[in-house]
């Protein structure tokens, strides 16, 4: 698949369930959003860019507490949900909007003094030239600060984690190990100042329906938990055990990242 095919497959598959994603509580609430408000450590006078906002959380979070957020999504329903919920339903008025892809921002060099991106890129069909953009648009010593899935180390562990990610989800492009993460940080010109690694537990069936997922796809899903190995079986964490993770209480635990680096001068 071409990044552009994979960027449209994107933006089909979010048209279809901004709501759900403004409503989703994985994505308003948790600790991680104070995690990620505490390590950006915002000032009043910074021009903060949320990219892939999604249902602008990230984005709500920030507002009080800098001069302005540039929210972007490449999704122009979800950014529009975003926006009406933003505006009319939350009344923060210092929040713009702009339609952006993310690996190509429409912004000019040294613009903003901090570059958020929560659960999005995992999507991105090149997440380095993102990281990339995200240094040419912070000011010196500017801070990019990103959520997102994170793999095992094990190679087949990994990759069993990230196609099951894949199937419930078709535009999702592909997850990184912490490693990995980290050598896309130095290369694109961050020195790396904080790592930490948490886990979210997800209901099974609200995890899959809010893609719109068919029956048989969730089956299909079901069944890779119940044939995974011990590591992987281990990485999820399965509730009730993975025989029996068709039960309606059912529950896994996905691994995320939070990353934050400061643009060298």
């Amino acid at each position: 698949m071409t990044d552009e095919s994979s960027k449209q497959r994107s933006i089909e598959q979010y048209g279809k369930v901004g709501d759900a994603y403004v409503r989703s509580e994985t994505h308003a609430k948790g600790a991680d959003l104070e995690r990620i408000l505490t390590i950006a450590a915002p000032r009043s006078e910074w021009f903060v860019l949320d990219v892939a906002t999604g249902g602008g959380h990230t984005a709500i979070l920030f507002a009080p507490h800098v001069d302005k957020v540039i929210a972007t999504d490449v999704t122009p329903n979800m950014l529009q949900t975003a926006k009406t919920f933003i505006r009319e339903e939350k009344g923060i008025t210092n929040v713009e909007f702009e339609l952006a892809d993310a690996e190509n921002l429409p912004f000019k060099n040294s613009s903003f003094d901090l570059t958020t991106c929560r659960i999005a890129p995992h999507h991105f069909p090149d997440c380095q030239k993102f990281l990339n953009e995200s240094a040419r648009v912070l000011k010196e010593n500017g801070v990019l600060v990103i959520q997102d899935h994170v793999l095992p180390d094990d190679k087949q562990t990994a990759h069993y984690v990230d196609s099951f990610e894949r199937i419930r989800d078709p535009s999702h492009n592909r997850a990184y190990s912490e490693k990995e993460w980290r050598a896309m940080f130095e290369k694109a010109g961050f020195s790396i100042e904080h790592t930490e690694q948490l886990t979210k537990r997800h209901e099974f069936l609200k995890w899959g329906k809010r893609m719109n997922n068919s029956i048989e796809t969730l089956q299909e899903l079901i069944q890779m938990v119940k044939n995974g190995s011990s590591a992987v079986v281990e990485w999820m964490q399965p509730l009730p055990d993975a025989g029996s993770f068709d039960a309606p209480e059912a529950s896994f635990v996905n691994h995320q990242i939070i990353i934050a680096g400061r643009k060298r001068i």
